[in-house]
């Protein structure tokens, strides 16, 4: 049983990685397609994660996370990471405002996009395995239940944990809290002073605001999301639908 622990931390980690890599090339890729080459000449319009990577954002915050419990010890969050941000000049757009905007949601939306392809791997396994209905559901709940594992596919069980790892990126970074994504967006939509004051509201005061509401927030959509990816899983099997907690 340990070993598949350590087997799923694994899977957790190299997944997070390629994830937040994904997330920052998506927002380099739209703001050079909208006329900003800041990031593209800096090189970040790549998957390569040495690149995007943050000490301790991308490695060290989500190994203590992942790996710490395995070790007897563990932070009281869920995992999520980040990535060094992309730069943006946003002078560089022809309409500043709407280009901003795209790019910033390019990130979060880039989540959202693997979500839906990991869940596609899923149906076409389910439909082309023999017993893939109950390989796939098996491998879905190993990303909860360890005590599944004995039952999952590798390739189900990445396409799975990809769809936590991802749905909780596109969650989190949507939260209106600076510097989150959410935060950039909100401030395009407020007039001048009121954008002053938000700004203020990053730092430390950012970083205790996504500490106390990050994982009831995280929760809170995460929950019905996974119960419908589950529902459809279990549809597939005829089985009736149960609440994943």
């Amino acid at each position: 049983m340990q070993s598949a622990v350590f087997v799923v931390a694994v899977f957790e980690f190299v997944l997070l990685i390629f994830s937040l890599s994904f997330h920052e090339c998506a927002h380099a890729w739209v703001a050079s397609l909208l006329g900003d080459q800041t990031a593209r000449l800096q090189g970040r319009v790549t998957l390569n994660p040495m690149v995007h990577v943050d000490p301790v954002g991308t490695l060290l915050f989500p190994a203590l996370v992942i790996f710490g419990p395995l070790f007897g010890f563990g932070l009281p969050f869920m995992l999520i990471g980040w990535a060094k941000p992309t730069p943006v000049i946003t002078r560089n757009f022809r309409k500043i405002v709407r280009d901003d905007n795209l790019v910033t949601l390019a990130g979060p939306l880039s989540n959202l996009l693997l979500v839906l392809i990991s869940v596609i791997v899923l149906v076409v396994m389910a439909k082309t395995l023999p017993d893939g209905p109950m390989i796939v559901l098996a491998s879905f709940l190993s990303a909860f239940q360890p005590s599944a594992m004995s039952a999952a596919h590798p390739v189900a069980l990445l396409a799975s944990l990809a769809i936590v790892i991802n749905l909780s990126l596109f969650i989190f970074n949507l939260m209106p809290i600076p510097p989150l994504d959410g935060s950039r967006v909100v401030r395009n939509l407020l007039p001048y002073n009121a954008m002053q004051a938000y700004d203020r509201v990053g730092g430390w005061v950012g970083m205790l605001l996504m500490i106390l509401c990050g994982g009831f927030v995280l929760r809170l959509f995460m929950t019905p999301a996974l119960n419908a990816i589950y529902s459809i899983l279990l549809h597939m099997n005829g089985i009736g639908a149960t609440m994943i907690q």
